[in-house]
């Protein structure tokens, strides 16, 4: 089976705990979950259960964005291969989207209810940067099958479930859809669940192959590679099958090149990388290390430039702004871009990219993105925006009294700048 049967739940518990205690040291967990710890402590996830995933999106929101998701047209699927077992069994089956956010959880209506009470329910985001170790976030960034139990979960609390999950291809293309995942107890840490949400990921695919392409937007990839750069400082790229983890500078690099598009020459990816002066050698030399991750295929030079069409999480999130579907940029909006380089293109890029979509927010006047915005950790510290919903929402209410007391404590910090950039602010905290 794909979990270690070896490993008992309280032996996992252990081994947790040794590890967020020295994460140096061997955690005593197979290499798969070890390797995702390690992510996880790169990406400061919280071990111990204190921070649970945002529900990312209203209820209508979400409604709107399941009805025109490639996998609305496999639910029935779904529902016929796993929804009786999941109800029958008392566990839960959950489809999400290819950025984690959980689309559908339906099953056995107890542990439905348990499951929501950690936040693992419709429009919360899995992802494994905002939720740790766990089937369906592990299997979007391995984009394979994946099976995690009780104490493997990087967020001790999810320590009382197992799960297992397959992404879902485009059939056309092969690029990442989304995923489905089984969740319950003991029965799912065993190779008849781990096989049964595999075949139902590969019937998904036979079905999808019979349809119709998706609309553009509503996530299926055109031919290329997906790059994920929001709110990770080591981006992910997505080409043929393969899912690469770029180190801090090549992740700088591909986003460089996927923002110019064309070709550009060194001397102008210098400047973009850094504001002091990179010798042509050392660039030259970064760019052959980065040929040697990504293969010839796929990085040229003279000019550099990628020779695929790159799709980049950000790119979505601009497309639909321009498009003027707030709501789902704002869902699809997982955090800044690289929010810890200092590359001057990327700085740009980030800032550009949150002004714009703050200021849809603000601007929509819609109470709940306003909630969300200021829900997350990167507005958090926005006073503009919680004064904006102070006035949005009904006189008189503690909600009402409650926002303009957090602008009016924003605002009065000594030294802080009122107008603070919520990313900056955000950045600030997670350094102190």
């Amino acid at each position: 089976m794909e979990a270690s049967a070896a490993a008992s739940a309280p032996a996992l518990r252990a081994a947790h705990e040794r590890f967020v205690t020295a994460p140096q040291a061997p955690p005593g967990v197979r290499s798969l979950v070890a390797e995702s710890w390690r992510r996880c402590v790169a990406t400061d996830v919280r071990a111990d259960g204190g921070r649970l995933p945002s529900l990312r999106t209203t209820p209508e929101e979400l409604a709107s964005y399941r009805r025109t998701h490639p996998l609305a047209g496999v639910l029935p699927l779904f529902r016929e291969l796993l929804g009786a077992g999941a109800a029958d069994d008392g566990h839960l089956f959950a489809v999400g989207d290819a950025d984690g956010t959980l689309l559908w959880v339906e099953g056995d209506r107890a542990t439905v209810g348990r499951a929501e009470a950690m936040h693992f329910a419709e429009g919360a985001q899995w992802s494994e940067p905002q939720a740790g170790t766990n089937a369906p976030g592990t299997a979007l960034e391995l984009a394979r099958p994946v099976q995690i139990v009780t104490g493997e979960h990087y967020s001790a609390a999810a320590h009382a479930w197992s799960c297992a999950a397959a992404p879902v291809r485009d059939p056309a293309t092969g690029r990442v859809l989304g995923v489905v995942d089984l969740t319950g107890g003991a029965s799912i840490a065993t190779p008849p669940a781990f096989a049964a949400v595999r075949a139902a990921a590969l019937a998904a695919q036979a079905e999808l192959a019979h349809r119709p392409s998706a609309p553009l937007g509503t996530g299926a990839w055109a031919p290329g590679a997906r790059l994920r750069a929001l709110g990770r400082d080591s981006a992910v790229l997505e080409t043929d099958g393969r899912v690469l983890q770029l180190s801090r500078r090549h992740s700088e690099i591909v986003v460089a090149l996927a923002l110019a598009g064309h070709g550009v020459s060194g001397e102008r990816l210098a400047v973009d990388l850094s504001e002091r002066e990179v010798p042509a050698s050392t660039l030259r030399a970064e760019m052959t290390r980065l040929r040697a991750v990504l293969g010839p295929d796929l990085l040229g030079s003279r000019p550099y430039t990628l020779l695929c069409t790159a799709h980049t999480d950000f790119g979505d999130v601009a497309d639909l702004l321009a498009a003027g579907r707030v709501a789902e940029a704002l869902a699809r909006y997982t955090g800044p871009l690289l929010p810890c380089s200092d590359a001057p293109v990327v700085v740009e890029q980030r800032r550009c990219l949150e002004q714009q979509l703050r200021g849809a927010v603000l601007a929509a006047g819609d109470t709940a993105l306003l909630r969300r915005w200021v829900g997350a950790e990167w507005g958090a510290a926005d006073a503009s925006a919680w004064l904006t919903l102070a006035h949005r929402l009904p006189g008189g209410s503690a909600q009402r009294a409650a926002a303009a007391a957090r602008a009016r404590a924003l605002d009065s910090r000594p030294g802080v700048p009122p107008q603070v950039a919520p990313h900056a602010a955000w950045l600030q905290r997670s350094r102190s």
